[in-house]
């Protein structure tokens, strides 16, 4: 059964000796870990699924909605997707730490952000694209996401006038293999997986838990997950918190 602490400074205690006694370390995480860095998620009270737009969330981040309404699909992305202003926190920054000292060998992350690189990590597996890579479906030149902040309504290449489109998953689209194959082989290869700030209900992302074959399972999230009685220590508190040690 899994030791679950809710007190931060013992969790960060706990998740720091977890991390000294393990030889390689794979952190996978979601939407709550940039929750600290003033990122709303989608499913906590205060999240995209509980606010209120002309459509819901999950039709306007959709690959048919993007077709049929691309200027309403624009305005959504460039008001709610992209936050430029955002910055890494202290478990971007650990994270960051730990693989400079060649104990953490991957970051498999289902945010969009960049916060992971911002923070200095070199090896992030990116589930679920990235806001920063905003692709010419006609020439292939790739914008960043500045540029497309600039633009208005639909955005166009400026180099062929071609549509763009942001290098993110959308609904009805698939995760891109590599990117999948990657990730399954990194947390197969470790012998901690720390998973933090995702609800393990997105799939495919979440199977890839399944590949652990390692000694130790931690849990880092404010609320229970599928995965906590797999767990040998579940954090139930704020990942920044947990991480700053």
């Amino acid at each position: 059964m899994a030791r679950t602490i809710t007190d931060p400074s013992l969790a960060a205690a706990a998740l720091s000796s977890s991390v000294n006694a393990a030889r390689s370390v794979v952190f996978f995480g979601g939407a709550g870990v940039s929750t600290a860095s003033g990122i709303p998620d989608f499913r906590s009270a205060d999240g995209l699924y509980h606010q209120h737009f002309a459509y819901p969330p999950e039709t306007m981040l959709s690959h048919s909605f993007y077709v049929s309404h691309t200027k309403e699909f624009y305005d959504f992305y460039r008001e709610r997707m992209i936050a430029l202003d955002a910055r890494p926190n202290r478990a971007h920054y650990k994270l960051a730490e730990l693989e400079a000292e060649g104990k953490l060998t991957a970051v498999v992350t289902q945010n969009i952000d960049g916060l992971h690189q911002m923070a200095g990590s070199k090896r992030v597996l990116e589930l679920h694209g990235s806001v920063h890579r905003n692709i010419c479906q006609r020439c292939g030149v790739t914008q960043s996401a500045e540029w497309v902040m600039q633009t208005t309504g639909v955005p166009r290449c400026p180099e062929c006038g071609g549509p763009i489109k942001p290098d993110v998953v959308l609904y009805e689209e698939s995760l891109d293999e590599d990117v999948l194959l990657a990730s399954a082989r990194a947390i197969a290869s470790c012998d901690l997986l720390i998973i933090g700030g995702t609800s393990l209900v997105v799939y495919p992302a979440a199977g890839l838990v399944r590949y652990f074959q390692g000694n130790e399972l931690v849990i880092c999230n404010l609320q229970p997950t599928p995965q906590d009685d797999a767990a040998d220590l579940v954090c139930a508190c704020d990942i920044a918190q947990a991480f700053d040690w």
